[in-house]
């Protein structure tokens, strides 16, 4: 599923190659049949206006969105687990679940950043890939509302992964706009969690992508 590897390409820090590869992206996506037609011209408004921003300037938004406040961080696990020591585990597990389906790696990028798994599903079938996005939705639909709260396009992505899963997308217009600082959302993230604090036990072996999968998708979904 090539456009997985689009969406992906679309949700990591911004390079030059990226920038180089954005009509192939737009193209993968316009052709794509597992994009519902909001979400593609979502998608296409997004790859537009990354192509008419500034490198750097994309680089500081991504970092502003990205990587300074927990709300939209795109480490999977870390919504599970924080930074306690079950992460380091469960990093262990789906790393070993790469290995088995034969994929390798191909970044420095711990592997539950999001575009990560996302090369990963794009070389699977579609059962497995949407199973797995299934069990991850709930950690999607977050990312993807903190998004659209911050009114940012890079919510079209997570947005396109719930109607890939099977899920309903969010209902963006009932997302109250916020003009907060990462921190501040990051407060309200810790005061109010979306998992109800149940403890995730980490798998002692995988099997299959559902074993792994059970690691994301073990707290309740919001809907």
């Amino acid at each position: 599923m090539i456009v997985l590897r689009a969406l992906g390409a679309l949700l990591s820090y911004p390079r030059d190659e990226i920038w180089q590869a954005l009509p192939e992206i737009a193209e993968a996506i316009r052709t794509s049949k597992f994009i519902a037609v909001q979400q593609r011209d979502e998608l296409l408004a997004l790859v537009d206006e990354l192509h008419a921003s500034d490198l750097l300037h994309a680089e500081e938004r991504y970092v502003d969105l990205f990587d300074r406040g927990r709300a939209a961080s795109l480490h999977l696990f870390e919504h599970l687990h924080g930074e306690g020591r079950d992460r380091g585990q469960a990093m262990v597990d789906l790393k070993r679940l790469y290995e088995q389906a034969g994929y390798e790696l191909s970044s420095r990028e711990l592997p539950d950043y999001l575009p990560v798994v996302l090369e990963y599903l794009s070389c699977r079938d579609l059962a497995e890939t949407r199973e797995l996005l299934g069990d991850c939705a709930h950690i999607v639909r977050q990312i993807g509302q903190s998004l659209i709260a911050r009114g940012s396009g890079y919510a079209a992505v997570l947005q396109a992964l719930l109607v890939i899963a099977g899920e309903d997308p969010i209902a963006a217009a009932a997302v109250p706009r916020v003009r907060e600082r990462p921190e501040n959302l990051d407060r309200d993230w810790f005061e109010q969690p979306a998992f109800d604090g149940e403890p995730l036990t980490p798998a002692t072996r995988v099997e299959s992508s559902s074993s792994q999968a059970s690691q994301l998708g073990s707290a309740p979904r919001a809907r």
